[in-house]
């Protein structure tokens, strides 16, 4: 089997994963059976063209031609392989996750959530491989349109708001893209990718201003650049799951994406310098990145302290690319990987303290590192490494872009990626501080609580009798700590799962493996990412980087 093909394969491996989900929704076994096949296929798929890519090879395949000298076409470059690597392989890491969790807080519809799962994760490839920005346009949006479902997944008030607010801003940066595109293919001829950028020759002054500008719009709304940014701390509604896919893998990572391959591959980083809009785009990644780091440190709410976080460190990685410098062009294309994996763990550990004791903010978690050692010691790596300390990953990325910052004679924005290593230790070391140094609370042992089940909503595919286990108590024999069995015939669709057991005794013990053992290993991922070069993400970074940049400062 060719490469070509193999690429095809790697995007269409999800879309019949999820028409086979549908199929099996009586069956939630089966169901999420599907899930994990897909999701190591997927990855083994992506992996196998790393040998090509790594060799200086680049695979490609024409799926379909649009128009005169524009084509849907797939090709397996340094940047994609990095970004379709890593989101693959977090895929897999993420499905087992999410059966933990749909299953401890027995989620109602989960074969639709399941089945919007395998299709975003289908878009994600699909852009990473993208050959031209036409394909990369429709997979984009195609991925906003595909997470609109798990945004709005509670189906609650404040869901169907986040989600309008959602699509309100990704679509909108959707239009300003679409004029990018028209803008560059009547410029130009072409859309085709081509490093170091091609548009330099055909457009300057104000019509490239505005294409940059253009560029900078579309992909700073997924990619959250202050003050495109509002829709991603409400997206906070979703289950922690989603927002792991949101924040690590697919969406805001697709936004970061596209600014590796507008910068890089369409405008050029000497382009940008040209025009000064280097020092205006570094300019906005600075405000975000101090800006959102000191909004996260008001944040007791868990999951919005660490969406905060995301939009700074979004802007690392904008900051990076918009520097004409190799190695803060490394430093960008490094954090991308370091990033998700850094942020996977904290968010995993942010679903683990739902599920386990119910943990949603900041302020509960005293002493609950005694007790659930495994969560928060998987928090406290991921809490060096994004603050930007050895030996994790998101030291060495952070080592290049401050390097790049000063390469590109830019001190101030060395500076500002130094204080907001500071801040975020600001943020983050305080709950490490609380898990493990300060005494639990008086209340935290007695009584137990019981969480009676509610009332699945219409439609729901819970099925008949399951609920959550109690907090504290003895497991219902009929729906506590037990692992799914297949639904009935006679409902649409079945959840199909108990709740979690009791903890006994007062104590917050570790929640199931499911979610243990998947936010463990993304924190030993990011660790080993600090240590060596894993998969040849260094290797790939490097030699991408200098071809944009022609390898110079």
């Amino acid at each position: 089997m060719g490469d070509g093909l193999v690429l095809l394969l790697a995007v269409l491996v999800s879309p019949l994963a999820a028409v086979l989900i549908v199929v099996s929704r009586h069956r939630p076994n089966v169901r999420e059976a599907w899930t994990l096949i897909a999701a190591v296929v997927k990855f083994a798929l992506v992996a196998s063209l790393l040998p090509s890519v790594l060799a200086g090879e680049a695979p490609e395949i024409t799926v379909l031609p649009l128009a005169p000298d524009i084509e849907l076409a797939l090709r397996a470059d340094g940047p994609g392989m990095a970004f379709g690597l890593s989101a693959s392989f977090l895929w897999i890491l993420t499905s087992v996750y999410s059966i933990g969790y749909v299953r401890s807080e027995n989620e109602h519809r989960q074969t639709r959530y399941f089945a919007s799962f395998a299709v975003c994760m289908s878009t994600a490839v699909g852009l990473a491989f993208s050959a031209n920005l036409l394909t990369l346009f429709i997979f984009y949006e195609l991925l906003t349109v595909a997470t609109y479902p798990l945004v709005v997944h509670s189906e609650s008030d404040e869901a169907r708001q986040a989600g309008r607010r959602y699509l309100g801003y990704l679509l909108t940066g959707g239009v300003a893209l679409l004029l990018a595109i028209a803008l560059v293919y009547s410029a130009t001829g072409t859309l085709d990718f081509v490093p170091g950028g091609f548009v330099a020759e055909h457009l300057s002054g104000l019509e490239l201003g505005l294409l940059i500008a253009l560029v900078t719009i579309g992909f700073g709304t997924k990619a959250a650049l202050m003050p495109l940014h509002a829709w991603l701390p409400r997206a906070m509604v979703a289950p922690t799951p989603v927002s792991a896919l949101l924040h690590a893998v697919a969406v805001v990572k697709a936004g970061v994406f596209g600014f590796v391959r507008a910068f890089g591959f369409v405008i050029g980083p000497a382009a940008l310098a040209d025009v000064g809009a280097d020092v205006v785009v570094g300019t906005i990644a600075s405000l975000t990145i101090v800006i959102a780091s000191l909004i996260a440190l008001r944040q007791d709410n868990i999951k919005r302290r660490l969406a905060f976080s995301t939009v700074a460190h979004l802007s690392y990685i904008v900051l990076g690319l918009s520097l004409v410098t190799a190695t803060a062009w490394t430093g960008g294309l490094l954090h991308i990987v370091n990033h998700a994996a850094l942020k996977i763990t904290l968010f995993f550990v942010a679903g683990a303290l739902h599920c386990g004791p119910h943990f949603d903010y900041v302020s509960q978690l005293n002493g609950v590192g005694r007790r659930m050692p495994f969560t928060m010691g998987a928090f406290a790596l991921a809490a060096i490494g994004l603050a930007g300390l050895p030996p994790m990953g998101g030291f060495v990325s952070k080592w290049y872009l401050v390097l790049g910052a000063f390469d590109a004679g830019y001190p101030v924005f060395a500076a500002a990626l130094l204080l907001a290593g500071l801040l975020g230790a600001g943020y983050l070391f305080p709950i490490v501080y609380r898990a493990f140094l300060l005494p639990a609370p008086d209340h935290a042992a007695p009584a137990p609580l019981v969480h009676e089940a509610a009332p699945a909503p219409a439609g729901a595919d819970v099925a008949p009798g399951s609920g959550r286990g109690a907090v504290g108590t003895t497991a219902d024999p009929d729906h506590g700590d037990h692992g799914g069995h297949d639904g009935h015939g006679d409902h649409d669709d079945h959840g199909g799962h108990g709740g979690h057991g009791g903890h006994g005794g007062g104590r917050f013990d570790e929640p199931t493996p499911l979610l243990v053992v998947p936010l463990c290993l993304t924190a030993a991922i990011a660790l080993l990412l600090g240590l060596g070069d894993l998969l040849g993400f260094g290797d790939l970074a490097i030699t991408a980087a200098q071809a944009i940049t022609g390898g110079g400062a």
